[in-house]
């Protein structure tokens, strides 16, 4: 690491280690590499956990478009994707669970807009709130398993397909169930998760309106 001030966003020595060998899409001593590798990733961490705007990247950090280009090459290449695939099965066997789930909720929420939210915003009538909506997809222990990102005028069960598509890509088609509150009802979520070998179970107990809570974790494997 480069001599400056650290910043709390700054990846730990541990983490490093961890996510070193899917960033090294060429080699550290590439000549077309011009900043160290692991700076580089720490401005990127600075910008998701700041919320900043990559124009404010600070002075001691990499310039912003090395920054904004590298992480495109990375997400180009799926670094991110698979990064969180082999940290789940990690976590899921110190568990003592099997690598892949059999089980998945299906939830959604809405954030605050943005400028930079762009086409992403619309008006989430349900929490009287404009914005973007998050679809996300998480095994029983929470363990993030797809995400997508729409408007927050889009309803939950628009996003049924996509969502279980993304997840039995991710899980090698091991998921047979999902959780989903009622938001997910009707004919056609049924259809399209059945479509990718899912069958929805729509939970109506309190717990199912807080989101992905613990209570969840004993619900399957």
């Amino acid at each position: 690491m480069a001599t400056r001030k650290p910043y709390p966003s700054d990846v730990s020595e541990e983490e490093w280690a961890f996510v070193a060998p899917y960033l090294a899409l060429v080699g550290e001593d590439a000549p077309q590499r011009n900043h160290d590798l692991r700076e580089v990733f720490d401005g990127l961490r600075w910008i998701v956990r700041t919320g900043s705007a990559w124009r404010y990247m600070p002075h001691e950090l990499p310039p912003w478009e090395a920054v904004y280009q590298q992480t495109h090459r990375w997400l180009h290449a799926g670094v991110f994707e698979e990064m969180v695939h082999d940290l789940r099965v990690l976590l899921r066997l110190s568990e003592g669970r099997a690598p892949d789930p059999t089980a998945t909720i299906l939830d959604s929420r809405t954030l605050q807009s943005t400028p930079e939210s762009g086409s992403r915003g619309g008006y989430d009538g349900a929490k009287r709130k404009k914005g973007t909506k998050v679809h996300a997809a998480v095994d029983t222990l929470g363990h993030l398993l797809a995400l997508h990102v729409r408007a927050a005028n889009e309803q939950e069960r628009e996003h049924v397909g996509k969502l279980a598509e993304t997840v039995q890509e991710a899980t090698e088609e091991s998921v047979e169930l999902a959780y989903v509150d009622q938001g997910y009802t009707g004919e056609r979520p049924a259809t399209e998760a059945k479509t990718h070998d899912m069958r929805l179970e729509v939970v109506k107990h309190e717990e199912a309106k807080r989101g992905f809570s613990c209570s969840w974790r004993a619900a399957g494997s």
